[in-house]
């Protein structure tokens, strides 16, 4: 099984490039962050007509996350819980049967960026990791094969930025930030990436100062394992092609491969 979370930064602004990534890749859960949009016009037919099963949590211009999955969702839980009055669309998550009678647990968020660090936002983002802590908590005590992926609009050390003097203080990477992202790390949520490889990988290109050409990019998008499924993670392959491609979104694909096989029946 192969899942894979990629923030589109507008799906009518990029869905030529996420069909054609589909098409060539195939995986078989993929997270969206950043589809900036309502439920209701998200582009629906394309996907299923590729197989894909869809849910949403949508918001009209901003933020908004999706699930498309070739296996029949069991399960789908919308928001993260803790903030009633919290109205941004950061989260969703799917349950999915598996052919060996299990399940998996897949989680897609699209984490505030918190920048300027002055306003109201670094406070919120804070906030919000916080209330991340405790659903991951919760998620762990299942003790199921659980993925935690999307934008996490966090730089997790100096070796994950093409120049940490350049990135340190900013709401993605300085000391707040980075201590409620090991917190959540040390729940024992394994970061998937690293666990396959000790090489330098980047995951966004800001579209401002050449920083494709110049490969100042920065790895923000990240897929957390639980231990149930980092003992079936075989490989992560970030699709930093895709970035390249005519009119890209400033993110590519990051996708895992795990020895789960889902069920390939399809809902009534």
């Amino acid at each position: 099984m192969r899942i894979a979370t990629w923030n589109i930064n507008g799906i009518n602004a990029r869905l030529p490039a996420v069909l054609t990534w589909l098409d060539e890749s195939k995986p078989d859960i993929v997270g969206l962050q950043e589809i900036k949009c309502l439920d209701e016009n998200f582009p629906r037919a394309e996907f299923e007509a590729r197989g894909y099963n869809i849910e949403t949590h949508g918001q009209k211009s901003f933020n908004g996350v999706a699930l498309l999955s070739k296996i029949p969702f069991d399960e789908v839980h919308r928001g993260l819980a803790g903030g009633d009055e919290d109205t941004q669309s950061r989260l969703i998550e799917g349950v999915f049967s598996t052919e060996d009678g299990g399940i998996v647990r897949v989680c897609n968020i699209y984490l505030p960026n918190g920048n300027p660090v002055e306003s109201e936002k670094f406070p919120y983002k804070l906030s919000w990791m916080d209330r991340l802590y405790a659903f991951v908590e919760e998620r762990l005590a299942l003790e199921e094969p659980f993925v935690l992926m999307g934008d996490f609009n966090l730089i997790p050390t100096g070796f994950d930025c093409h120049d940490p003097k350049v990135w340190w203080g900013d709401a993605l990477f300085r000391p707040e930030s980075l201590e409620k992202w090991r917190r959540i790390l040390n729940l024992g949520m394994t970061d998937a990436l690293r666990a396959t490889t000790d090489e330098q990988a980047f995951t966004f290109w800001d579209f401002q100062a050449g920083a494709w050409r110049r490969n100042a990019g920065i790895r923000i998008d990240h897929l957390l394992l639980s231990p149930q499924a980092a003992d079936r993670l075989n490989a992560v392959t970030v699709h930093k092609d895709t970035r390249g491609w005519d009119k890209p979104s400033d993110h590519v694909p990051v996708e895992g491969d795990f020895a789960l096989v889902g069920v390939s029946r399809r809902t009534a």
